[in-house]
């Protein structure tokens, strides 16, 4: 294995570093309250960085979503890329890619993705849509939500179209989020025509894109959750060695070097993780386990290195508007987003037990 990024994945990163730190400031943020960014939104894809990850691949994407959890942008970047650039580049029709991906590429459209899904959906014979998903990350931006069937089917369904009902809804990270409510809306097979479920990709080939997908997007997050991880423990560093307490720093105290050498330690495991199985995605390789053990550490070790930067900051962690409180909260999201720990754990379990028996 060689996770040595590529000179075009380590570009897109720089340029990432770049935008998110030059825009993505506490001030901006706080100001964009629990919406999104749409100016960073804007120069990250004018910037050509939604679309370059057709090129950089899982990888490049995991590197970006690293840069901007360092930050905690809120762009909707993760969903429109794992769910909508890369589902269509890897599962759609050459007729889906050509129509679709142009304006995932530019930022006019906005992808996300209702996942995992909880067999809330059901598919008819014609191809519409009914049943609803509490929430959907990004939601409110997007024009496009890659959605499962009962059968995990996976269906893009545009947020425009008649039967569908975006209601906001908040939860601890500002993600934009909403519930989508779907009362016989249309929808478009990925993959396949839209219409009857024996036509097109067949059931089995429909579930294997849904597994291939939440897969990347367990992969993407966790790049995300490193990044997060990573920003949360800069600025505890940065806490403990510039406050003093009885005439020298905090973190000259063990205890503190401690908590922080094991923080540190947990976003090492998150990301290397993250870039192995992002490296087997792109590799062609089976990638699976490794996808559920990039969500564990994620997931885990996440939420302990969110605490920890709180938990080092003191009172002044408990601040809510201080900027490590929003690396909590998007640590905590993260943590049970797609499968908290537990879950994924025990999918993991599963596999390993299906592929010793075969």
């Amino acid at each position: 294995m060689d996770f040595t990024p590529t000179e075009e994945q380590t570009a897109a990163q720089g340029l990432a570093a770049q935008i998110f730190g030059d825009l993505a400031t506490h001030e901006r943020l706080a100001a964009a309250g629990t919406g999104t960014d749409t100016e960073l939104w804007k120069e990250l894809c004018a910037a050509g960085l939604a679309a370059a990850v057709e090129e950089t691949g899982l990888l490049g994407l995991v590197l970006l979503l690293e840069e901007q959890g360092r930050t905690t942008a809120q762009a909707p970047l993760a969903v429109t890329c794992v769910y909508g650039l890369l589902a269509v580049a890897e599962h759609g029709t050459d007729e889906q890619r050509e129509r679709l991906l142009p304006p995932l590429r530019d930022g006019t459209a906005v992808a996300t993705g209702a996942f995992p899904a909880r067999g809330g959906l059901r598919a008819d014979g014609d191809g519409r849509l009914s049943g609803s998903v509490p929430y959907v990350p990004w939601l409110r931006d997007a024009t496009l939500v890659l959605v499962a069937d009962a059968d995990r089917v996976l269906w893009i369904v545009r947020t425009a179209d008649p039967g569908v009902a975006v209601t906001p809804v908040e939860t601890t990270a500002p993600w934009s989020a909403a519930r989508l409510a779907l009362d016989r809306a249309p929808g478009e097979r990925l993959g396949g025509p839209a219409g009857r479920t024996g036509t097109g990709t067949s059931s089995a080939t429909g579930t294997a894109a849904y597994g291939a997908v939440l897969a990347a997007s367990r992969t993407a997050f966790a790049g995300l959750q490193a990044g997060v991880c990573a920003g949360s423990l800069a600025r505890a560093v940065a806490h403990t060695t510039t406050r003093e307490q009885f005439g020298r720093p905090l973190s000259t105290n063990q205890g503190v070097l401690l908590r922080a050498a094991d923080a540190h330690m947990d976003t090492e495991a998150i990301r290397v993780t993250a870039y192995e199985a992002a490296w087997r995605h792109d590799k062609g390789l089976p990638y699976a386990a490794q996808a559920l053990t990039a969500a564990w550490w994620a997931s885990e070790a996440g939420k302990r290195v969110v605490h920890a930067g709180q938990h080092l900051h003191g009172g002044t962690g408990a601040d809510l508007d201080h900027p490590v409180h929003r690396y909590f909260l998007w640590g905590r999201q993260l943590d049970a987003y797609l499968g908290c720990g537990s879950e994924v754990l025990e999918e993991l379990g599963q596999l390993l037990v299906k592929e010793g028996s075969q």
